[in-house]
């Protein structure tokens, strides 16, 4: 199918929203969604383990061992598991855009009927459809690129891409704010020996912790309230469900020393 000629176009990527957040540079998009997602992650399932341990009436001794150590252990599976994901996913865009790169260098024609499809399909009118395509026929590249995005619902691969440190950044983000609701038990030791009022110190910790996580998130959406409020719901509930748990064992089942 030949397409006619046509002006050019200016063919824009959106690198950055309103919040400053790209796909590119330190701060991407992935690498505040690695913080936020095990940063979420760590302090309800911190929160959670002190609240089950709570409910059993165990000591602050073991609120500390039993937290820091499965702190420790799920950063490292977290940020092992991240580094794993970012690295295959990596891999798998660089396989399909040297294949896409193969099928436009041997067939442009081809390639320029599906792009038009496409376009047309999303509800493009027909002449600008051809503008567009034809703009980007001279542009192999950006035609790969497009054709990866519009036809296979894949971003081409970025070379900055470390999958090494989204990985730290995930394991750090888990370490530091996993530790948010172990602070109380820590930082009360010379003032109390109560562990209920550091229990309570937890819950306040924990929710600050969860309420500026739910306002990073917030950030990027721009809904703050809604964020906000379903960022501490979650919390809440996980909190709730693992303190029934550890009272039920202990009180009703009879798990105790």
């Amino acid at each position: 199918m030949a397409l006619e000629a046509s002006p050019p176009l200016l063919h824009i990527h959106h690198e950055e929203n309103g919040s400053g957040v790209g796909r590119e540079g330190f701060w991407s998009e992935d690498i505040v969604k690695s913080v936020i997602d095990a940063g979420l992650d760590a302090i309800v399932t911190s929160f959670s383990l002190i609240s089950s341990i709570s409910a059993s009436r165990l000591s602050s001794v073991d609120v500390l061992v039993l937290g820091f150590a499965n702190l420790v252990a799920g950063g490292i599976s977290m940020g092992f598991g991240d580094l794993v994901s970012t690295s295959t996913e990596k891999e798998m865009a660089k396989k399909e855009r040297a294949t896409t790169e193969k099928d436009v260098s041997s067939s442009i024609s081809s390639q320029q009927t599906q792009l038009l499809s496409t376009y047309q399909a999303l509800g493009m009118d027909l002449e600008d459809a051809k503008t567009v395509v034809n703009v980007l026929s001279k542009y192999q590249d950006i035609l790969v690129d497009e054709k990866m995005t519009a036809r296979k619902g894949m971003l081409p691969p970025r070379q900055t891409e470390k999958p090494w440190k989204s990985g730290l950044i995930t394991f750090a983000s888990f370490i530091l704010f996993g530790s948010v609701p172990l602070l109380s038990f820590v930082i009360l030791i010379p003032f109390t020996g109560d562990d209920s009022t550091k229990f309570l110190g937890a819950c306040l910790l924990s929710a600050l912790a969860l309420a500026l996580l739910g306002l990073a998130r917030a950030k990027i959406s721009g809904h703050y309230v809604h964020s906000v409020a379903a960022t501490l719901f979650n919390g809440c509930i996980a909190a709730t469900c693992a303190y029934l748990i550890g009272w039920m064992l202990r009180n009703v089942a009879g798990l105790h020393d």
